[in-house]
């Protein structure tokens, strides 16, 4: 009996060695792409997006939105990064789904990190580059001095906006102002016509008054002619005009 069990211990131990070995092993199995295999695939990407770029042929890969992407992001890094120098370091992360591959790299002015991430198809089972992008390690310093203009320029783009809102609001007074004169300017011709017809009439009101005092003068001297001639009626003669005598030779006289 003991026996039986000794054997039957010594099987289960087996059987569990044999368990974890399996199990330790299956990840090793599962991981198709190693560090080194990452790394030399980075520095080849990388040092053929700087050739490309030095020989100025990124128009060739226009229609992949992934390298033309990582054209531009190494152009506009060289603006900060100067002359490319050296890869210096890698960091790389691998995981089932996803490689992301840190490589560090030194510019003449500053160093900088490009960054590749490779997703896996599941059709294929192979990874392919999703993302390259590169970015300039800034100091300390360098990136406060950043934060501090960015401040800046958002505060003074918040205070000249509320400037101009006052100033928008202040010349709301100004607007009735505004109003008045140009209706004062558009009432001007108006005033004119109307001052103009108000003249007309009163000058045919007085040529008037004028006509009928003339007539009345002309009906008293015919009657005065008429009764000098001993005439009955004014129907013989008319009284064409009427003219100012002058006194001046009565009185001489």
């Amino acid at each position: 009996m003991k026996k039986l069990l000794l054997v039957l211990g010594m099987i289960t131990c087996i059987l569990g060695l044999t368990a974890c070995g399996s199990k330790a092993e299956e990840p090793a199995a599962e991981q198709l792409v190693s560090e080194d295999d990452a790394i030399a695939y980075a520095d080849n990407e990388l040092n053929g997006i700087i050739a490309i770029v030095q020989q100025g042929m990124e128009a060739q890969y226009a229609g992949d939105a992934v390298y033309s992407a990582a054209f531009e992001s190494w152009k506009s890094a060289q603006e900060d990064m100067g002359n490319y120098q050296a890869i210096i370091d890698h960091e790389v992360e691998i995981t089932e789904d996803m490689i992301t591959v840190n490589v560090t790299v030194d510019g003449s002015v500053r160093d900088a990190k490009v960054e590749f991430v490779l997703e896996k198809d599941d059709a294929t089972q192979q990874y392919a580059p999703t993302s390259i992008s590169t970015n300039v390690i800034y100091s300390f310093g360098e990136l406060m001095w950043k934060a501090l203009l960015n401040t800046i320029i958002g505060m003074g783009t918040v205070f000249i906006v509320l400037i101009l809102i006052s100033a928008i609001i202040s010349a709301f007074v100004l607007i009735p102002k505004i109003q008045a004169a140009f209706s004062k300017k558009n009432k001007q011709p108006e005033e004119v016509k109307k001052e103009a017809v108000d003249n007309t009439i009163a000058q045919i009101i007085e040529s008037e008054e004028e006509l009928s005092d003339d007539l009345e003068l002309v009906a008293v001297i015919a009657a005065a002619i008429a009764a000098s001639e001993g005439a009955a009626s004014t129907d013989g003669f008319v009284v064409r005009s009427i003219r100012r005598a002058n006194t001046n030779k009565w009185r001489n006289a």
